[in-house]
């Protein structure tokens, strides 16, 4: 009998309060186990044995077997069983499989042939390399005010002090790809004179081979770095910034469950959660990361503008695309050419040498409908509102929503004029004091209009306190001119 750890431990402390056979029952075995375990020293005794305990079924066929796997040593042990009970219908069943498996797997071991990678474990160098991916961070269940933010982490980081930093998107393009390598450097202070991503289509053309693409070479020269890149399906030639990935996530899982709520209230908010998170985790590093800074080259004078370059018309809807993402105008502009400028955060519009409009870029599929560009044409044709394509859009706050659905619930054939004179008001006026009157009017159980926004604006503006701003005498100091 072959007793456990826990049963010898047992045995040898109840034998020293009292006798054999005591011990030997409090720890579950026989007298003659426990003399033998005493006997021993109280030390577990393990028997590597050279035998067999059942006959071997497959060794008058393994010859054949082995034939096959030299001939072709991917083959499994199911398909070798199927094998052997065709050939051999009466002799063999699936019952024996994992006996199979076994001998499968020694002959492997023992007399396969050298297949397996050997992974070279590197001295990481200070100062040499910098190295950047992409992660997706749907599993953490990120939501901005109560809606999912699908979205990937860029990941910055030095392999050598595992100094890192990260920044929101959406995509693994070039534009946010040069947009998170500039915010990294620039939070650094320097460059590393390498730096290594995998074969994201941003850096490397799609089936190129040792090749970059021209707008990133152009792009690194700039700050005299060189591009590297790990070769297909080997991530673990970039594995510093992949095991990264997955520990930064692991950390701010367990950062949220400590917070509480993954909820944030803007994207802003979780940006400066990230920031303040990095930066904690970056002071550890702190010596490592000052030793590499010393051999790490400055950033250049200049930064890195190359902007892309559109030519669009305005639509009859007053809107424009650039990349998939909708923007609208005023509507002067229908029929006209623009000339639109593209940068990693920003668009910028220009009617000849004109800046007319800038705002931030969106990625493909998003929406910027600003309701002041709209909202005089809407004036003269509320029908148009209820079924606009874009009308989830002209409810600029989720209390305009709300007003919108209590003048529904109210007075439906009225609610979409009387909510365009509301949103107008707040387009002539202001936004904020229209929306904090709204949410008078909805905490009093009221229905909203026009006319009681315009009067509680009104209240609001009675309310703010008139400041007086002495003006001295300037006068008053020529007497200083004559002092001693």
């Amino acid at each position: 009998m072959t007793c456990t750890k826990e049963q010898i431990r047992l045995l040898v402390k109840y034998r020293q309060k009292g006798s054999l056979e005591t011990a030997a029952a409090k720890a579950g075995m026989s007298l003659r186990t426990a003399r033998r375990y005493l006997k021993a020293g109280g030390v577990r005794q393990v028997v590597n044995r050279s035998w067999r305990t059942r006959l071997d079924p497959f060794s008058e066929v393994w010859g054949e077997v082995k034939s096959l796997l030299e001939k072709d040593d991917g083959l499994e042990a199911k398909t070798l069983m199927e094998w052997l009970m065709g050939k051999y219908p009466d002799r063999f069943s699936l019952g024996q499989i994992r006996t199979l498996r076994r001998r499968v797997k020694e002959w492997r071991v023992l007399e396969g042939p050298e297949k397996k990678e050997v992974f070279f474990r590197q001295n990481i160098q200070p100062g040499k390399q910098s190295q950047s991916d992409y992660t997706w961070c749907n599993s953490l269940n990120i939501t901005i005010d109560e809606k999912p933010f699908p979205h990937l982490l860029y990941h910055f980081m030095l392999p050598y002090s595992r100094w890192e930093f990260v920044y929101v998107c959406f995509s693994e393009s070039f534009e946010t790809l040069i947009s998170g390598y500039q915010r990294a450097v620039t939070v650094l202070k320097a460059v590393a004179p390498e730096h290594r991503t995998d074969n994201l289509a941003a850096a490397v053309p799609i089936g190129g081979k040792d090749a970059f693409q021209r707008r990133w070479q152009e792009f690194l020269a700039h700050y005299g770095v060189s591009p590297s890149k790990n070769n297909p399906y080997c991530s673990n030639e970039n594995g510093s910034v992949e095991k990264s990935h997955d520990l930064f996530k692991r950390a701010l899982d367990q950062r949220l469950r400590l917070r509480g709520s993954r909820n944030f209230g803007s994207i802003d908010e979780y940006e400066a959660y990230l920031k303040e998170m990095t930066q904690e985790r970056n002071r550890s590093r702190r010596e490592r990361c000052a030793e590499e800074l010393r051999l790490l080259q400055p950033l250049p004078a200049d930064e890195w503008h190359e902007p892309r370059e559109y030519i669009v018309t305005v639509s009859a809807w007053s809107t424009i695309v650039i990349s998939g993402a909708i923007y609208s105008l005023p509507s002067r502009f229908i029929g006209q050419r623009l000339k639109v400028k593209t940068y990693p955060d920003q668009v910028r519009i220009y009617y000849g040498k004109y800046v007319i409009q800038e705002m931030p870029r969106l990625i493909a599929g998003g929406r910027a409908i600003n309701y002041r560009h709209l909202i005089f044409h809407l004036l003269r044709k509320p029908g148009a509102f209820r079924n606009y394509q874009f009308r989830e859009e002209l409810f600029p706050r989720v209390i305009f929503r709300q007003a919108y659905d209590v003048l529904r619930q109210s007075n439906d054939l009225l609610a979409d004029k009387e909510y365009l004179k509301i949103l107008n008001q707040a387009a002539i006026g202001n936004e904020n004091e229209v929306a904090l009157a709204l949410q008078i009017v909805l905490d009093e159980k009221k229905v909203p209009s026009e006319e009681l926004v315009k009067q509680l604006c009104q209240a609001n503006k009675a309310k703010t306190v008139s400041v007086d701003v002495f003006i001295p005498q300037l006068n008053v100091y020529d007497s200083l001119l004559n002092f001693g």
